[in-house]
């Protein structure tokens, strides 16, 4: 059980104004900071990320979407950190997301989901290499 995950604050929730409220919900749930930036993400950058779903009829639109705008990334530090994290964002679905869940209060639908949370702490550690170097994590 690691103590780290790792999150991106996707285009669509950072379009309607929402990082500032995910953040905080973020902090108010126990979660520590140890790494965070706002970028934007290539179309090269987004596919080589979400490259394990490159199969799926739903890469292109997801490559074309995550690279649509700015997003958020971030480590995040906590005791059960990637299970706790994915009890606060919620269901995938929004529809299907627990009442008070990020994903409940700030995601569209499916596609538009507001924010990423890894699902493992294999993910996590892989996810949060990917966007930060050892020097920017903390």
């Amino acid at each position: 059980m690691s103590n780290r995950t790792f999150t991106m604050i996707k285009p669509d929730a950072t379009a309607k104004g929402n990082t500032g409220a995910i953040l905080q919900m973020i902090n108010a749930a126990g979660f520590k900071i140890v790494a965070m930036k706002m970028t934007h993400l290539s179309k090269a950058k987004a596919g080589e990320f979400y490259a394990v779903h490159a199969e799926r009829p739903f890469y292109g639109e997801l490559v074309d979407f995550m690279s649509s705008g700015p997003i958020t990334a971030a480590i995040l530090e906590k005791d059960n950190a990637v299970a706790d994290f994915r009890k606060l964002i919620g269901a995938t679905n929004p529809a299907q997301a627990e009442e008070g869940t990020i994903r409940k209060l700030y995601a569209a639908s499916v596609g538009e989901n507001a924010i990423h949370g890894s699902d493992s702490d294999e993910n996590a550690a892989i996810e949060g290499n990917f966007f930060f170097s050892k020097l920017e994590q903390f």
